[in-house]
């Protein structure tokens, strides 16, 4: 496979990850509204752990044991990924779900681009290059005309 075809194919995998995370968002903000946030959490959570306990055992622990050399920070993934679930489904029934995500966007991006700038929690170092400040710049300015419309 040629890296043409293979950057093509990672993009459409991030793609469908894009759309993912919306569909979860627009589906976070109605258990808000009808359970709560924590039970939606728990909701959230509880099913996820469940898949993702079965595709584990259908690749037979795959890697786990592996766990233990891992950084610690790592193993705090799933104590954020509560914060931006909850942090989602929280905003997205107070501000609607194309507002919600133009700010986590752009809050991912410009943490991104720190993370990438300073190489912290090893990340590769990529500099922050004025055309990427004026992408950020652009996406700040983005959340100000979705907000206000």
């Amino acid at each position: 496979m040629n890296g043409s075809i293979s950057l093509m194919i990672i993009a459409v995998i991030a793609v469908i990850g894009g759309c993912a995370v919306a569909l979860q968002g627009q589906f976070m903000g109605v258990l808000d509204k009808g359970v709560g946030t924590s039970a939606g959490l728990f909701i959230n959570y509880g099913s996820g752990a469940l898949i993702a306990g079965i595709v584990l055992l259908m690749l037979q622990g795959g890697n786990l044991k592996a766990w233990s050399v891992m950084p610690w920070y790592t193993l705090t993934a799933g104590i954020l990924g509560v914060l931006i679930v909850a942090a989602i489904g929280y905003s997205v029934p107070r501000l609607g779900l194309s507002v919600t995500f133009t700010i986590v966007v752009a809050a991912q991006f410009i943490m991104a681009l720190l993370l990438d700038h300073f190489g912290w929690l090893g990340a590769s170092m990529r500099p922050l290059v004025p055309l990427r400040l004026v992408g950020a710049g652009a996406l700040i300015l983005g959340v100000w005309l979705t907000a206000r419309a």
